[in-house]
């Protein structure tokens, strides 16, 4: 590794970062793809819509969790934990907010908004996880 940051953990974070990203952007259009054909076959134009708007919106969540990685990637790890924790308990405020904006516009097929979105969410959280796993970073850092 090259020692480009102050911080020994950054490379390990921005590395994990880099792979997330790649199992993110595989995983996640290609559900909300799936999603988007199932509830156009479903509802119709209206659940094409909701699809959409609903893997955009989980898409950008996901995206956001990477962002957020990079970031904090120089700062000391307890900071780094922090912006995590905080930005996922953001996120889901977030989330819950525009499902309840979006709940009573008409043009969306709600259920397939929701389904899409949790659909895509959890889909590239299991794309993280491989991510993770597949990634090759140090559990302990040494700073010497």
């Amino acid at each position: 590794m090259t020692d480009k940051h102050e911080n020994p953990h950054a490379e390990s974070v921005l590395k994990l970062a880099a792979a997330m990203q790649r199992y993110t952007l595989i995983v996640g259009p290609a559900t909300v793809v799936v999603a988007a054909v199932v509830a156009t076959i479903w509802v119709g134009t209206p659940g094409l819509l909701g699809a959409l708007v609903g893997g955009v919106v989980a898409l950008a969540s996901a995206l956001a969790t990477i962002f957020m990685m990079r970031r904090s990637a120089d700062m000391p790890v307890h900071f780094v934990m922090v912006v995590a924790l905080g930005g996922y308990a953001l996120k889901i405020l977030v989330l819950f907010g525009v499902m309840a904006a979006l709940r009573g516009v008409d043009v969306f097929h709600t259920y397939s908004l929701g389904i899409t979105m949790l659909a895509t969410i959890l889909l590239t959280a299991a794309g993280e996880i491989v991510a993770f796993r597949k990634t090759k970073i140090p559990t302990i850092i040494p700073t010497s």
